[in-house]
Parts: C-alpha cells; sequence; structure tokens
C-alpha cells in the first residue's frame, strides 16, 4: 500500500530552485534513502515533508491526508510524522525519562512502564532513563533521540543524516541498530545522506537527487549496476567508464569484447564496469596490463593499471583483496566477471 505520495513539489529560494516538480511515491514500511551531493535539494525534500518548508507548488499526502497544497500546509506538530536531526537535539537539562517522555503526557496510565519499552525498543538499559545527554555516547544519543520520536507513535519516520556525526565504526554499528528497532516497528522511513554506501546498506529503495530532480528512483542494487547517467553512476561508487563500440548484443573498448544488452543500439556509446568486476591474473586469461600503483586501504585494495604500458594504452582501476594484491610492476592479465553496462544516451 503506498503511504506517502509527493506530487510535482516544486520550492524556490528567489533564482535558486531548490525542489524541481519532485514525485516520489513510498509504500508502506519502507525505508528510503534521499541521497544526493550539497544542494541537490534532499534536505529541502525532508523539510517540506517535515512542514518545516511550505512548497511553491505540488502536494505531500500521508495515508489519504492532505498535508501540503502548494503554499497551504498542514502544521508540522500535527503530522504524525517523527524527526530526528543530524545532532540528535537532546534537551541538555533534561534526563534521558525527561526526553524520551518529552511527547507523553505526564498523566498518561503506565507512563513508566512506556518509558522502559522505548528504552528497550533502541536496545539501550533502562537504568540509563536517570543519565543526562552529556553522560552519553554519541550513538546512545542518537537511540535516545529515536525513542523520542517514536514515542509519539508516528506514521512516517524522517532521518536527518543522523550518523554523520558518529565515528566510522560506530556510525555502521547505530546504523544497523536504528534499522532493526524501525524494521522491528514496521514504521516507513526516509534517510536523508551524503553517504553513498550509507545509503546503500540502510534502504530498500534508494532515491537520487541532483540539482533540485529526482533522476532515478529504486531498489539500490538496480541504481548501482544499471545507473541513468554517468553522473549517477560516478556518485553511487567507483565506476570505470569505457568508450566502446556497440554490436548486436556485445561492446568492444580497449580491454576486449563483451557480452551486453545493448537493447538493439548500434555505433559508439559508454560502458560501466565497476571496479571489483576486474579479476586480475600472472597467468590469464584476459587482456594484458602493467600495475602502475597499489593503494592499501585494509581489506581491499585499490590498483591501477595500464593496458600495452609500452605504448598509449588506457589506465584504469581495479578493487581487489588485500590478500591478493598485486606488486608494482607487475604484468597480470585481466577479465571480466559478468557484463558491462552500457549507459542510456550514449550515442
Amino acid at each position: 500500500m503506498t503511504q506517502l505520495v509527493i506530487s510535482d513539489v516544486s520550492k524556490r529560494y528567489g533564482a535558486i530552485a531548490a525542489l524541481d516538480r519532485v514525485s516520489l511515491a513510498v509504500e508502506a514500511g519502507r525505508r528510503v534513502a534521499i541521497v544526493g551531493p550539497s544542494g541537490s535539494g534532499k534536505t529541502t525534500l525532508l523539510r517540506v515533508i517535515a512542514g518545516f518548508e511550505a512548497p511553491d507548488a505540488g502536494t505531500v499526502v500521508l495515508d489519504g491526508q492532505v498535508l501540503a497544497d502548494g503554499p497551504a500546509i498542514a502544521p508540522a506538530h500535527r503530522r504524525r510524522i517523527g524527526y530526528v536531526a543530524q545532532d540528535g537535539a537532546l534537551f541538555p537539562h533534561l534526563d534521558v525519562a525527561g526526553n524520551v517522555g518529552f511527547g507523553i503526557p505526564r498523566n498518561e496510565p503506565d507512563r513508566a512502564a512506556r518509558l522502559r519499552e522505548l528504552m528497550e525498543l533502541v536496545e539501550l538499559d533502562p537504568a540509563m532513563l536517570e543519565r543526562r545527554p552529556h553522560e552519553l555516547s554519541g550513538g546512545q544519543q542518537q537511540r535516545v533521540a529515536l525513542a523520542r520520536a517514536l514515542a509519539r507513535k508516528p506514521a512516517l519516520m524522517l532521518l536527518d543524516e543522523p550518523f554523520s556525526a558518529l565515528d566510522t565504526g560506530l556510525r555502521e554499528s547505530v546504523r544497523q541498530a536504528v534499522a532493526r528497532v524501525l524494521a522491528k516497528a514496521g514504521i516507513t522511513t526516509i534517510l536523508v545522506t551524503h553517504d553513498q554506501g550509507e545509503a546503500l546498506s540502510f534502504a530498500d529503495q534508494l532515491a537520487v537527487m541532483r540539482e533540485g530532480r529526482l533522476v532515478q528512483t529504486g531498489r539500490p542494487a538496480e541504481l548501482y549496476w544499471r545507473p541513468a547517467d554517468v553522473e549517477t553512476a560516478l556518485f553511487l561508487g567507483n565506476a570505470v567508464l569505457f568508450e566502446a563500440e556497440i554490436a548486436e548484443g556485445s561492446v568492444s573498448c580497449g580491454l576486449g569484447e563483451f557480452e551486453a544488452e545493448t537493447g538493439g543500439r548500434r555505433g559508439a556509446g559508454t560502458i560501466m564496469l565497476r571496479p571489483e568486476q576486474f579479476l586480475l591474473s600472472p597467468v590469464g586469461p584476459g587482456h594484458e596490463a602493467f600495475i602502475e600503483n597499489v593503494a592499501f586501504r585494509g581489506a581491499q585494495c585499490t590498483v591501477t593499471l595500464r593496458t600495452n604500458h609500452g605504448g598509449g594504452g588506457i589506465r584504469f582501476t581495479a578493487q581487489v583483496s588485500s590478500m591478493d594484491r598485486p606488486q608494482i610492476g607487475q604484468t597480470v592479465f585481466v577479465s571480466v566477471k559478468g557484463e558491462p553496462f552500457l549507459l542510456p544516451g550514449s550515442r
């Protein structure tokens, strides 16, 4: 069932079009990540959904309730929407119980039991209810902020880059915990982030924005392997692009000829391969290449290669396990796992 429907939403700040006729449908229970570079309009879209901003045109409908119809909007506090900001925005003068219970009436029966239930839901010890925000770690503060948002039993949860201030290792664990909590609660969620890896791992639906427009939506794996254009391909991860000649069911580039879905197109085009698709072998099969550089990155290495190192050749990068890293100056044979993707619009 479609729960949130955004239709042709536009928003301008003077001469700048922050949102340009954005439309997005979100099904109940989904986790959606809106990703894009700075200035793409993703935060403005989240603020329009939350009710912090009024669109110039377009509609926002949640569970059949019209939240915005152009500048006419329902107040934010009447939208049944939870909101978690980047820094958690906890009240420093209140303890955890005061923060989590901020939206729960003081005279509500079993209020104390409800607070304990919310703490357990976000995987925190109820004993922390007596602590102040400054006595919590960054990850604990974000979970308290989530519990506070969940206390109002929202129909929709909005997360505005809630993990960006956390250390890398902590960010991963907190993100996984938040995903578990929201899945258990069955709450539809929209995450705004500029971190591509975070968006790909958190969401079951991905929306890419650029210059105020929604460029592509779909499942994360679909967008990663079949991007709508070059910009999206490069934004969602490392990509190796080759100019190629298109034939029926195949493409030819500097690494050879490969089977590919061409959609009946012929002539010149651009193909995309992800660095992890390259397989390197000291004995073949594949196309001969020379190792120019190896960058160690922990579990994996980024390898820079050049074909035909005695002449011009082509330079590209591959991603391999650190256990299999080659040596600089070594000659290897490069083969490709899977098919290259022919980018739309290339001719």
